[in-house]
Order: C-alpha cells, then sequence, then structure tokens
C-alpha cells in the first residue's frame, strides 16, 4: 500500500510558527488584560480593566458600548448592502459567455483597502475633488457645503468603503457555486413556465444561500476587526472597537494597556465566534 503523507504534515513548519506567534500573542494580551504589566511594576491579577470596560466607567468604559455599537452597525451594513450587490453581480455575470467581466472583478479583489480608502477620501471628503468640481461647477457655493460623506458620525464612509470592496470576494464565491451546478434546473424550471425573476428566486437564490451567507459571515469579521480603514475614514466620536482599543494601547499611561487589551480581548472572542458559525454552515453544506 502507497504511503500517503497528510498534507498537515508538509504545513507544519508554517503552523508551528503561526501557532507559537498567536499563542505567545494572546498569552500577553491575556495577562496584561488582568493587570500584570511587569514593565510599571504591576504584577497582581486584578479583574479592575474588565470592570471598568464593561460596566461603561473609566475612560475606556465610558466609549466601549457606544464604540461596539457602531461597529456592529458598520460591519452588518456593508455586509448586507455588499452581499445583496454580490448576488447581482454573481447573477449577471453567470450569464456571460467571455471572461473579461469575472478578470475585472479579480483585478478589484486585488486593490488594497487602505489605497481604496485613501481615494474615497480624496473624491468624496468636503475638501476633495468632487466637491472643488461641484464648487466650480456652481451646484455649490464652497467646497464645504458637499454632503459629508467620509468621517462622518454615522459611518457613511467606512459603510461606503466595505460595501464596495468586499463585493467581489462575494461574488466570486457564488459565481463558483453557479457555475458548478447542472444547467437543468433551470431550463426545467424554465421550460414549467417559471419567468425570470421565479427561476432567481426559487432556483438560483436557494442553491447559493449557504455559500454567500458563510461568506458574509467572514465578511463581517473582518470588516468588525479592521483598524486602517475606521483609522482613516472615521472620526474620534464614535470610534470603531479596533480604533479604540489601539488608542488604550498606545496610551502614555501605560496602565491604560490594560483596558485596551480586554476590549482586543472582546474582538477576538467576536470575530472567532462568528468564524466558528461561518466554518459550520460551510461543513454542512458540503
Amino acid at each position: 500500500m502507497k504511503f500517503r503523507p497528510s498534507p498537515y504534515l508538509s504545513l507544519a513548519p508554517a503552523l508551528i510558527v503561526i501557532t507559537i506567534m498567536l499563542g505567545a500573542s494572546l498569552f500577553y494580551a491575556v495577562l496584561e488584560s488582568f493587570g500584570i504589566i511587569r514593565v510599571i511594576g504591576q504584577d497582581t491579577l486584578s479583574l479592575d480593566a474588565y470592570r471598568d470596560v464593561l460596566s461603561g466607567t473609566g475612560a475606556a468604559g465610558s466609549e466601549f458600548w457606544v464604540s461596539l455599537g457602531f461597529s456592529l452597525w458598520v460591519s452588518a451594513a456593508s455586509t448586507i448592502i455588499s452581499s445583496a450587490l454580490a448576488l447581482m453581480a454573481a447573477v449577471w455575470l453567470s450569464g456571460q459567455k467571455n471572461q473579461v467581466d469575472t478578470l475585472a472583478v479579480n483585478g478589484h479583489l486585488a486593490f488594497p483597502h487602505l489605497a481604496w480608502a485613501t481615494a474615497l477620501l480624496l473624491f468624496f471628503s468636503q475638501s476633495g475633488i468632487l466637491a472643488r468640481w461641484a464648487a466650480a461647477l456652481g451646484w455649490i457655493d464652497v467646497p464645504a457645503d458637499f454632503p459629508i460623506l467620509v468621517r462622518d458620525s454615522f459611518g457613511i464612509g467606512i459603510i461606503l468603503h466595505y460595501s464596495i470592496k468586499e463585493i467581489p470576494f462575494l461574488a466570486l464565491i457564488v459565481l463558483g457555486v453557479l457555475r458548478a451546478q447542472p444547467i437543468g434546473y433551470d431550463v426545467v424550471a424554465e421550460n414549467l413556465g417559471a419567468s425570470r425573476w421565479q427561476r432567481l428566486r426559487y432556483v438560483m437564490i436557494p442553491q447559493v444561500m449557504p455559500a454567500l451567507f458563510a461568506g458574509a459571515l467572514l465578511v463581517f469579521g473582518l470588516i468588525f476587526s479592521s483598524y486602517e480603514v475606521p483609522a482613516l475614514l472615521g472620526i474620534g466620536y464614535p470610534r470603531a472597537l479596533p480604533v479604540l482599543a489601539l488608542r488604550f494601547f498606545l496610551d502614555p499611561d501605560l496602565g491604560a494597556r490594560s483596558e485596551g487589551m480586554v476590549i482586543s480581548l472582546i474582538i477576538t472572542l467576536i470575530v472567532l465566534a462568528v468564524a466558528v458559525v461561518s466554518l459550520k454552515l460551510e461543513e454542512r453544506n458540503k
């Protein structure tokens, strides 16, 4: 019998390095969240940071629940919008015979998040290109009259960024499912008199919804844990949780690191829970 090595054996060196780095980071974060910060001589376990954050007291606690609600709102809105647009894009692409449109989707997927966020800031800010064009054309008196689309209290700029940026990822997931399905289902429904809308609703959407939902959960976790886009397109209040966590981790008062680590661990737990649900859904659909 021919010996077949496990695929995990070839991945072992990389997995060992990743596990050590991740484990060390989590261990360090847990220790500091319990108040053990050797740099300033704190070596006694304490739940003060957890109490301050979760009870809404202290510097971090006063913003925590607002930031949590803001992050959930931005993540949920971006995920829902990008999922709906990705479904429409995938359905349209599935009927195309050439691969040019698919290549365009792949190209947009490779565009870095930070570069796209910078482009949105340059175009849609009140001192940006569109605001200056509108003022030059006489549509508004001064660029400052341009609608606030980025760096706003509702996170519109952040939602706009992620809604557009995550469409290719979700569209490719849906497109892969659609192109893997036998064409007979759609033909049978058409022969039975189903309209295009009815075929979309009763045939195509049920086929792709499990994969789309699993992918949407991953997108939600990505958005919820991302720092750079909320930091660039957001404002000082309310702040996304990752921005708030880094703010206290970099505080000149090293004692504030404990609160930053508590927020970071809460973000980690939420993202891990979302990832586990997504994996369970993917396993169920196999």
